[in-house]
């Protein structure tokens, strides 16, 4: 099976990093998804939620701003603020889901609906 490196930093660190089958990002012009083998580009991301195909999971990251850089083998994201959301119902998934929601909505010039940003994120609890 053929796979992307994926890794996702913010000044506080490293949130994610591992090979990922498909990541869908939060582009300022809408979301799109990145396979193995995609096109070079570079983007700014919009906040949101980045959503990560593993082999056998799903995760996801909520971030608020910041910009990623594609290669045909690699995704780069550095974000500004971003919180690690996993499925699960334990203590620390809720936490980790009001911080998502808190960051969300610190965004005060956002131009997406932050009620969709936060759907996506609900779907985690």
């Amino acid at each position: 099976m053929d796979t992307i490196k994926l890794s996702i930093v913010t000044p506080n660190g490293q949130i994610f990093s591992d090979d990922v089958k498909t990541v869908t990002l939060p582009g300022k012009e809408g979301e799109f998804g990145v396979l193995p083998g995609h096109a070079s580009l570079v983007s700014s991301l919009t906040v949101g939620v980045i959503v990560i195909e593993k082999k056998d999971s799903i995760e996801a990251v909520a971030i608020n701003w910041g910009h990623v850089k594609v290669s045909e083998s690699s995704v780069d994201v550095l974000a500004d603020g971003a919180v690690a959301l996993t499925q699960g119902a334990d203590s620390q998934t809720a936490q980790n889901i009001d911080a998502a929601k808190d960051l969300v909505n610190s965004v005060k010039d956002a131009n997406v609906s932050l009620a969709a940003v936060e759907a996506k994120i609900n779907s985690f609890a």
